[in-house]
């Protein structure tokens, strides 16, 4: 049996039916992310799993415990929230051991545990400044902190690093990157970022409309996707998805049959940017994104079809100039019109 385990695990509020039976199974140690949309229901998940929120049917074990409808105080859990909720009033060294001394836990056992969490997330200097002395960062690693002092069976992020700049996102996510590793705790993420779930995830859930569309390895997710949805949602910039119609005549000929009707998806590595008249599909630059190692170039074509294609090398296009595109269909991902993914093989 799976660490923890989900089986038809329902949520309603009201009439609306949140999280529609899912089923997901987690192994000791693994770092499970959650992504999707707004509204999909991941973070309504984690609230259940963390027992935040009442479980409306199946049922949720850890470590072979059936904990549905335990209280969220004995299911030895620990979450992380995207606010930080720290005491104002409370040092760094109080915030992290309050759950302790809540427990009557040994004061030498609470000193001894703080003191390795603050050694882990270099914060030893700042156990005795409070919140407001610190940065939106260090606020964030207390946050870890407090929730690594209680040694529990799961840790739950919920969105943790939204509220920190771009800089501190980064460098937060190599803390959580080596935190698991060091610990090999199991860990479930929300986020929405794509780059913490690529970068991040053992596996990742994609949810959608409270069902899980596809589970898989970040690689797994992107380059084999299990329909139009996900392969939309995993990458950035997203998949060029396309109806087959506004296909130039030679690529849609190379469309398998179950796919008439549907959609082309090309990532953006898979088209390349040429010299006007090299190619049959002529286009127009919209927009160049210059982003140092890399450059996106926006290209719309005359029957209103618009591509974005990634390049490693620099270039000195401009908008409205034209050019051709050369679009590698041998790397094409098909849809059939209900959004299945069509295997390029079929007749």
């Amino acid at each position: 049996m799976a660490y923890l385990q989900l089986q038809g695990i329902e949520k309603y509020f009201g009439e609306h039916r949140a999280i529609k039976g899912i089923d997901l199974a987690i192994e000791r140690g693994e770092f499970i992310v959650f992504v999707g949309p707004s509204g999909c229901g991941k973070s309504t998940l984690l609230r259940l799993i963390a027992g935040l929120e009442h479980i409306d049917g199946g049922v949720l074990t850890l470590d072979g415990k059936d904990i549905t409808h335990a209280p969220s105080s004995q299911r030895d859990l620990a979450m992380v929230f995207q606010s930080y909720a720290l005491y104002p009033h409370m040092s760094v060294y109080e915030n992290m051991c309050f759950a302790l001394k809540l427990a009557k836990v040994d004061a030498k056992v609470i000193d001894e545990k703080v003191q390795n969490a603050a050694r882990i997330l270099n914060l030893t200097p700042y156990l005795q400044r409070t919140p407001k002395e610190l940065s939106g960062g260090q606020r964030q690693r207390v946050a870890i902190g407090r929730a690594i002092v209680r040694q529990p069976k799961v840790f739950l992020f919920d969105e943790p690093l939204s509220n920190l700049d771009a800089a501190l996102r980064g460098q937060t996510r190599v803390e959580i990157a080596k935190l698991h590793r060091d610990l090999g705790a199991t860990t479930i993420y929300v986020t929405h970022d794509q780059v913490e779930a690529m970068t991040l995830a053992d596996r990742v859930v994609v949810l959608r409309d409270g069902v899980i569309e596809q589970v898989g390895t970040p690689l797994e997710l992107y380059d084999k996707p299990a329909n139009q949805f996900v392969a939309q949602f995993i990458g950035t910039p997203q998949m060029n998805v396309l109806p087959l119609q506004r296909l130039p005549a030679l690529v849609e000929q190379q469309a398998p049959a179950r796919a008439v009707g549907g959609a082309i998806g090309l990532r953006p590595e898979n088209v390349s940017v040429r010299s006007n008249g090299s190619t049959p599909v002529a286009g127009q630059v919209d927009l160049v994104e210059a982003l140092g190692a890399e450059t996106l170039i926006y290209v719309s074509t005359s029957n209103g079809a618009q591509f974005v294609a990634r390049q490693n090398t620099r270039t000195n296009l401009h908008a409205g100039d034209t050019v051709s595109l050369d679009i590698d269909a041998s790397q094409a991902h098909w849809f059939d019109a209900s959004g299945r993914v069509v295997p390029a093989h079929t007749a």
